[in-house]
């Protein structure tokens, strides 16, 4: 039995206001976890995280530098695997990010830092993992079995499983409200996705730029259009955009702009101004009337968890408009095993 092009995908991409809606009501089992890491105390938090998992991680550190005000950063795995160095990790919290949670280097690291005195937890969407029994604490994002080969439910389920973590240490939004947003969401930008890929469908360059938590949402729109269409696409900060790319922005370049509510947003006022004086096509994704694609309002920590999905439904359009199937795309593999 054969299957149309991108079924997978499409599928799971609808199934994202229930996975979310589910997954923000056992916010209790994240505040059990974010009470143990604030009785930890740590002096720092590190990510570790392949794929979109590390796009998720991103979002993460924002997350624990805005919410914990603690610096956070993203270990690179090979330090540990390849040259074995040992850092001192006592009062760490070392949170590994990944959908499978298969993925020896991560493994690796996590049994490391482990041994080295962090406090580990485990983001995952499946429990039984190696990385799940390798972490102290294992946190379930509960999204699923996911056929396609380019996450989508997992992806957003592990942003709103890390802001649940850290909003239970500090507090934060509520996400209560989550799944009728994501539902809105898909539903009010089904013909506006459907304009935005008829005018991307010759682009051969593609930029996705963004401030603040939204850089997450540039870097994951980036990675989901080269595996599915195949595009040649890159993420950039808005504030490092003009510290040099811009210059080789002009009028064939096609440039998806996250801007949003809050700091983040507001910051994206100058990049804006300077990609419209070069003659970029601007496709903006936020709220307002302005915006391409439209984002309900809600608070800038949490926008990321629905500013991808238009553009996860773009990537689908575009690769499918192209003849490509996005459930299988070239050379990948659901699990990717690294070290």
């Amino acid at each position: 039995m054969t299957t149309e092009a991108g079924t997978w995908m499409a599928a799971e991409i609808a199934e994202q206001p229930r996975v979310l809606a589910d997954l923000a009501r056992r916010a209790g089992e994240f505040r059990e976890v974010a009470e143990r890491l604030e009785r930890s105390r740590p002096r720092f938090v590190l990510f570790a995280a392949r794929g979109s998992s590390d796009n998720a991680a991103l979002y993460g550190k924002y997350l624990a530098e805005v919410l914990l005000g603690l610096p956070a950063g993203l270990v690179s795995p090979s330090t540990t695997t390849l040259y074995g160095a040992e850092p001192d990790l006592e009062d760490v919290a070392l949170v590994a990010v990944s959908q499978s949670g298969g993925s020896p280097d991560l493994v690796e690291v996590t049994e490391q830092a482990a041994k080295r005195g962090a406090f580990t937890v485990a983001v995952t969407n499946t429990p039984d993992s190696p990385l799940g029994a390798a972490a102290q604490h294992t946190l379930d994002i509960g999204a699923g079995v996911e056929r396609a080969v380019a996450a989508t439910k997992t992806y957003t389920a592990t942003l709103l499983a890390l802001h649940l973590l850290f909003s239970g240490v500090r507090g934060g939004a509520t996400a209560e409200r989550i799944g009728d947003l994501a539902q809105s969401c898909l539903d009010g930008n089904e013909e506006r996705v459907a304009a935005a890929a008829h005018r991307l469908r010759f682009a051969d360059q593609v930029i996705t730029t963004a401030r603040g938590y939204s850089l997450a949402t540039a870097h994951e729109a980036a990675l989901k259009l080269a595996e599915t269409s195949y595009l040649v696409t890159r993420a950039y900060s808005g504030a490092d955009l003009l510290h040099g790319p811009i210059a080789a922005v002009g009028q064939e370049t096609a440039v998806l702009a996250v801007a949003g509510t809050g700091p983040g947003g507001a910051a994206m006022a100058e990049p804006l101004a300077r990609l419209a004086g070069q003659g970029a096509d601007i496709l903006r994704i936020g709220p307002g009337d302005d915006a391409q694609l439209r984002i309900p309002e809600l608070p800038e920590e949490l926008s990321p968890v629905l500013e991808v999905l238009p553009l996860q439904r773009l990537a689908w359009a575009l690769a499918t408009s192209r003849g490509y199937d996005p459930d299988r795309p070239a050379g990948l593999r659901k699990v990717t095993e690294t070290r």
